[in-house]
């Protein structure tokens, strides 16, 4: 629960939270790298400086007299020492340190020093911290026997006057990339207005419809980004759309079908009242019984394909062959009080299929009720089931009369029937729509042997 408030955000929070964050971590990094890369310039600049002292002092050393002098050193120190704001340390020694002028206790280099080469190092000095320079070349002449012939010059500097600039420096960047940070947010915030407005106006577009308006939405000014998630809203209202159609026909056309045997049942009502005859009267009202039973079954196959639009499949496994002598039992009185020859045409091994077995039923039993009502008197109706490697099916095959050319390719449609017939005209578009949702079709056509027609439920494996 307390990740759903986060997945609930809004697009704006979302990008902000990702935004932001990002920014200020690149702000911190571009800090450090400004401040390792001030340091580096910083140390790099005062280095040469000591190097110059070191360079300066070199040419002021003298062994002529046999010792080591420095000519002019603290007057030259007085000069480097005000462009270094900061005190300044000098050692001019022998290697062995035998022989030392200046600060003869400033520390050592950290490694052993090459001839000619000069070293910085950091170091701390009477509590100070400092930036050594150390230079050793060799002597022209020996000061004393068996004295390094090596001179050493060490030229220190008190850091403080670079850590002010390197810090001023960094102060500097730092409110500069503030400044820059806060720029950047206004402008990212100002950026994602103006990108999610279009969203906004999308919204007060389909806000601002009448609840049956289901035009598609309007797909012109929209960024590439949003465009396949209004093309799918519009995909959906124009499914949506065909829907309503379909019911309102459903609905318009249910209504005639149950108004017309509605009428008759009344006509018929009132024919047994006014008619004195008992004989008569005993036919009319064994019409009338068979006139509410065809109601009863319109009703009934209406609400049955009503729930069958809605309904999803729930696939499982089960026989045929089972699947068919049910029906061929639950219709057998019917098949009989016709005079008709009714059965299934058994199979030697059962047949497994997948499917919704209820619905499948339900299909079946429609195809062979319509078979046994409208097919030949004391005619042949059969029950085939097969399946092969790509799918199943269910066959319903008669011996009837027949249908016409421009009926047969309209079977299956909602109150589509051929000439004489008294039925609702639904049966077969019950099993249509069965069959369409397990992904399979329904063909209906010519019984080659038995002259009537061939009715078949196919679907293909899951």
């Amino acid at each position: 629960m307390s990740w759903n408030w986060v997945r609930r955000a809004s697009i704006r929070f979302r990008l902000l939270a990702l935004l932001l964050p990002a920014m200020a971590l690149v702000t911190a990094a571009s800090l450090w790298l400004t401040r390792t890369d001030a340091v580096a310039s910083a140390n790099a600049a005062y280095d040469r400086s000591l190097l110059g002292a070191i360079k300066a002092l070199d040419l002021n050393v003298s062994t002529a007299s046999g010792g080591l002098s420095v000519e002019l050193p603290y007057r030259l120190f007085e000069f480097f020492q005000l462009t270094a704001t900061g005190n300044v340390y000098f050692r001019v020694a022998t290697a062995d340190s035998l022989v030392e002028i200046g600060n003869p206790d400033l520390p050592p280099p950290p490694s052993a020093l090459r001839t000619g080469q000069p070293m910085f190092y950091d170091a701390t000095y009477f509590g100070e911290s400092v930036r050594v320079g150390a230079f050793m070349r060799p002597l022209e002449q020996r000061l004393n026997e068996g004295g390094e012939p090596q001179l050493v010059i060490q030229v220190a500097e008190s850091t403080s006057s670079r850590e002010q600039f390197t810090a001023s420096f960094v102060r500097r960047a730092a409110v500069r990339d503030i400044l820059l940070l806060v720029l950047m947010s206004l402008a990212v915030v100002m950026g994602l207005t103006v990108a999610l407005r279009p969203m906004a106006s999308l919204a007060v577009q389909t806000r601002a419809r009448a609840p049956d308006d289901l035009r598609p939405l309007q797909t012109g000014d929209l960024p590439s980004d949003i465009r396949p998630l209004v093309d799918a809203i519009n995909q959906q209202l124009e499914r949506t759309n065909q829907l309503m159609a379909e019911r309102r026909g459903f609905i318009d056309d249910a209504s005639h079908q149950l108004r017309t045997p509605l009428t008759i049942l009344r006509a018929q009502l009132d024919y047994v009242l006014r008619e004195p005859d008992p004989v008569q009267r005993q036919l009319a009202l064994e019409a009338l019984s068979e006139e509410l039973g065809n109601a009863i079954r319109a009703t009934n196959q209406l609400l049955t394909l009503a729930r069958t639009d809605a309904a999803r499949p729930q696939r499982e496994r089960f026989d045929l062959g089972d699947l068919a002598r049910e029906v061929a039992l639950e219709l057998l009185p019917l098949a009989r009080a016709r005079g008709m020859d009714f059965g299934v045409d058994e199979q030697a091994e059962p047949l497994e299929a997948e499917g919704d077995r209820g619905m499948l039923q339900h299909a079946l039993i429609n195809i062979a009720h319509n078979a046994i009502q409208h097919g030949r008197p004391q005619g042949m109706v059969t029950l085939q089931v097969a399946a092969d490697p790509l799918g199943f099916s269910l066959q319903v095959i008669d011996n009837g009369f027949g249908i016409d050319a421009d009926v047969l390719n309209r079977l299956g449609q909602r109150f589509v029937k051929s000439r004489g017939s008294r039925g609702s005209g639904l049966g077969l578009a019950i099993a249509n729509s069965v069959i369409e949702r397990h992904a399979g079709r329904l063909r209906i056509e010519p019984a080659q042997a038995a002259g009537g027609l061939c009715v078949a439920l196919w679907w293909p494996r899951s």
